[in-house]
């Protein structure tokens, strides 16, 4: 058995766990510092995951998980440091980011093999669209924009994508997907429970 596929097993794991741990938070500054740390993690499961079965399948992935834990690290220290001109410089530094990303994401589209470039470029426009949605008002865009990345990213971890190697199944990958998708529909089913019932949006700085 791949040494690498293990490891990424394990940071699977842990991503999940720290996942888990983040629905019960309801300190921003708490969230997303969990949150930072279970990006990281994820990061390290896609990395090693493509270490096992072939980079160029897991460059997008990377790219995408780069951006989750940085982002979070930023909103975190936005909420530890309570200065609005610190918060405004930040948020300008998310939004150059995002561009730089949209750029890079270019690039790791081009450079997948050919016959999954499509699974990659609607990857790259799902999580653009989850990153547009966490500044948009109300709590359906960003629970949509979950959704929709969880079930593109969910499709990378499966033959679908992983091409090469003896486990083409990230195991992990897609247990950490379900259980976003699951978040979003509890979600919706307590909505509809309780309507009037104040919903908090812990993705927005």
């Amino acid at each position: 058995m791949n040494i690498w596929y293990i490891i990424a097993q394990i940071f699977g794991v842990i991503t999940i766990i720290l996942e888990i741990i983040t629905y019960q938070i309801k300190d921003k500054k708490k969230f997303f510092l969990v949150s930072s740390t279970s990006s990281f993690f994820w990061l390290l499961m896609f990395i090693a995951i493509g270490l096992a079965t072939g980079m160029d399948a897991q460059w997008s992935l990377v790219l995408a998980a780069s951006y989750s834990t940085l982002r979070n690290s930023l909103f975190w220290y936005m909420q530890k440091k309570d200065d609005p001109k610190t918060k405004e410089i930040l948020l300008r530094v998310l939004l150059v980011m995002v561009a730089l990303s949209l750029v890079a994401g270019v690039f790791t589209v081009m450079a997948a093999p050919a016959q999954i470039r499509w699974l990659h470029a609607s990857g790259v426009i799902a999580s653009v669209f989850f990153a547009i949605s966490q500044y948009l008002p109300g709590v359906h865009y960003v629970r949509i924009g979950v959704l929709i990345t969880s079930i593109m990213i969910g499709l990378t971890q499966t033959p679908l994508n992983i091409l090469y190697g003896d486990f083409r199944w990230n195991i992990m990958g897609v247990a950490i997907e379900s259980a976003k998708i699951i978040s979003v529909i509890i979600f919706y089913i307590r909505y509809i429970l309780k309507p009037k019932e104040p919903q908090i949006v812990l993705a927005k700085p």
